[in-house]
């Protein structure tokens, strides 16, 4: 060894040989750049301060490989499209790839709503048409006029009007029960009216007062039994109060709620147990002209004659009497509540 390698390192050793740099023509360094830097593999290395910047005009070949790292083109990523709302990469759960999942999601949530209201809005007008069709096709309705309409109405306030008097009346009746001196007298009274009432609804008295006189006359076609109870239903149902039907051998029949009607050979009527020959006439007791308009009504007793081709013919009777009388009836099994 050498005096001056000994003097080299000022420990009278010589230094020893360490990792050679690589060195390019002209003494470079190695321009590749996934050589390491050497001065980066001694781990007691101090930091190496970055160098100056070159400008153009300088000399030197020395190449800065940080500077050559940065300068290589990375390239671009090409932007991935916006799937369209058919696109088949649109799975069922609304999530696609790449950008604009959240619009998809969003696309496909809206798309159900608009359907269930689609939904409820179709079924909503099918109701409203088969409503709208129903009442327009009621032939009752179509037919009916609106002076008919006016009278039912009138006549149903009528009675309502007659039903307080007949509660008012009850009422004081009450009072006058439950009074003094007067109420042996005022019961004897309330009793003798129930008893006439009573009579008159049972057929065992007469009645008289204003009312119908309703003739029945047949055409093509006889008149059945079950015209002539649909005429007794009505009458009842606009407040007759007393009825009698005759045929035209002049047989008479009260009419009381036990009353039944049968067809009988030759067009004739068998009425609780008695024949009649038509033409029928029906004397009934009772307002007129509610009992007028609830025979006209669209579809009653006197368009059903007429389709069979029969007539109905009513008369107003300022004292219509009711004189034919029904045997009472005795009560097996009903008794009176104490």
């Amino acid at each position: 060894m050498s005096s001056d390698e000994h003097t080299e390192t000022g420990t009278g050793w010589p230094q020893p040989a360490g990792p050679g740099r690589p060195s390019g023509p002209a003494g470079e360094p190695d321009p590749r750049p996934e050589a390491p830097d050497p001065d980066e593999l001694s781990p007691l290395a101090p930091e190496r301060s970055e160098p100056p910047a070159r400008g153009p005009g300088d000399d030197g070949a020395t190449v800065d490989l940080r500077s050559a790292a940065e300068s290589v083109v990375v390239p671009e990523v090409p932007e991935v499209p916006e799937p369209e709302s058919g696109d088949p990469s649109v799975v069922e759960d609304g999530l696609v790839d790449g950008a604009g999942s959240g619009k998809a999601r969003g696309r496909s949530r809206w798309s159900s709503a608009e359907v269930m209201i689609g939904v409820l809005l179709a079924l909503l007008g099918f109701t409203l048409v088969v409503q709208f069709r129903t009442t327009s096709t009621d032939p009752t309705a179509v037919a009916t006029r609106q002076e008919d309409l006016v009278r039912i109405l009138y006549d149903l306030n009528s009675r309502e009007v007659r039903l307080r008097q007949d509660i008012a009346a009850l009422e004081e009746s009450q009072r006058q029960l439950r009074s003094g001196e007067q109420g042996r007298q005022a019961a004897l009274e309330e009793a003798t009216r129930r008893a006439d009432e009573l009579g008159i609804l049972a057929g065992t008295l007469p009645a008289t007062g204003p009312g119908l006189a309703v003739r029945f006359e047949a055409g093509a076609k006889a008149i059945s039994a079950s015209r002539v109870l649909d005429a007794v239903q009505e009458l009842r149902g606009a407040g007759a109060e007393a009825m009698q039907i005759s045929g035209g051998d002049r047989a008479t029949v009260r009419i009381i709620a036990s009353t039944y009607f049968l067809d009988s050979e030759g067009g004739s009527l068998v009425v609780d147990g008695r024949r009649l020959t038509g033409p029928f006439t029906i004397t009934v007791i009772g307002d007129p002209a509610t009992m007028r308009t609830a025979l006209n009504i669209p579809g009653g007793v006197v368009a059903s004659v007429a389709g069979d081709g029969g007539t109905v013919i009513v008369e107003d009777r300022e004292v219509a009497e009711v004189s034919a009388l029904h045997a009472p009836i005795k009560l097996e099994h009903a008794r009176p509540v104490s």
